[in-house]
């Protein structure tokens, strides 16, 4: 994935916010353990004082330096011990007076010999997602907001639409509360105004609320965007975030231009992600007949074989909003 020089400066700023934090926090325990326990921090300036005479030693080319160095080790190891067996007593955590940093992998500092660690990876291919979200305008919702009274009660073709839409939602939550990269990819479907994107919207803010990285939007706007780079009228690599984010949430298939290039983008899209085992969910108001005569065989064979279908059922809500106003 490549990432803007934006995104690197994000990352480096989290960075220096977590070292800077992390520091804080070991300086108070430090004072802290000075003021209730002094025999600990005695031992911890012993530590230190014996870091400054081998230094010393190193110096002065002593031939013994490698016996004393050994037996500065043992007696260090069991300083360490000491202070991890009095912290246990005093403040019942043997790590306490490790600095907290959020990776300790790489300290906090993104690198590890000369290589990006995971938790800039992270952070790089979140903020390089969130780049692509500003330009989403569909709003994220809570699941809390979901208002099953706005479903019928009566049957329709043997299935009552507020019993339907009550599994539907309860199963959108278990997803989002239990996403990862072995979630299965989703196909909500159905007439207009049923819900797809408001329970999408909601999976969304939950599974990134969870660590995730979520690319969300109208399919419209990020195959007109994938288009544009490529032809070089605007900078980026938006096909490339589509397929390596954890979750892609596709809204509104059918609403974008038929042309061998959206085709081929929406392709590539599904296909490589179905191929990284990568989640996706696609939302569109075509029925089966539809999908079929709009999309070629290679497109629909990989949704309707990979993904798992969800039948939205209902009447338009907006249209049930509007009379129960009045």
């Amino acid at each position: 994935m490549k990432y803007s020089e934006q995104a690197f400066e994000r990352a480096e700023a989290e960075l220096s916010k977590r070292r800077k934090r992390a520091e804080e926090i070991h300086i108070k325990r430090t004072e802290e353990i000075e003021r209730v326990a002094p025999e600990i921090a005695t031992l911890q300036k012993s530590l230190a004082a014996t870091g400054a005479e081998l230094m010393r030693l190193v110096v002065e080319r002593r031939e013994d330096v490698p016996e004393i160095i050994e037996k500065v080790k043992e007696k260090n190891l069991s300083t360490q011990e000491t202070i991890k067996d009095l912290l246990e007593v005093v403040k019942g955590d043997r790590s306490y007076l490790d600095v907290p940093y959020f990776c300790n992998v790489c300290k906090d500092t993104g690198y590890v010999n000369g290589t990006r660690c995971e938790c800039l990876k992270k952070l790089l291919r979140k903020y390089t997602i969130d780049e692509v979200n500003q330009n989403c305008h569909i709003k994220l919702h809570d699941f809390n907001e979901f208002r099953l009274e706005y479903y019928d009660t009566g049957s329709i073709n043997g299935v009552v639409p507020r019993d339907k839409m009550a599994q539907i939602y309860q199963f959108c939550r278990d997803y989002a509360l239990n996403f990862g990269k072995g979630s299965p990819s989703l196909f909500f479907f159905g007439r207009t105004g049923l819900g797809k994107t408001f329970l999408s919207s909601c999976i969304a803010k939950r599974v990134m609320e969870n660590g995730f990285n979520v690319a969300f939007g109208s399919i419209l706007d990020f195959l007109r965007t994938i288009e544009n780079e490529r032809f070089g009228r605007a900078e980026g690599d938006t096909l490339d975030i589509l397929i390596n984010a954890d979750l892609l949430i596709l809204d509104d298939l059918g609403s974008e231009f038929q042309t061998s290039f959206n085709e081929s983008a929406l392709y590539d899209i599904i296909n490589s992600r179905i191929n990284l085992d990568r989640p996706t969910i696609i939302s569109t108001n075509l029925s089966a007949s539809e999908l079929n005569g709009r999309y070629n065989e290679r497109i629909v064979s990989r949704i309707t074989g990979c993904f798992d279908p969800i039948p939205f059922v209902g009447k338009d809500i907006r249209h049930v909003k509007r009379q129960l106003r009045y």
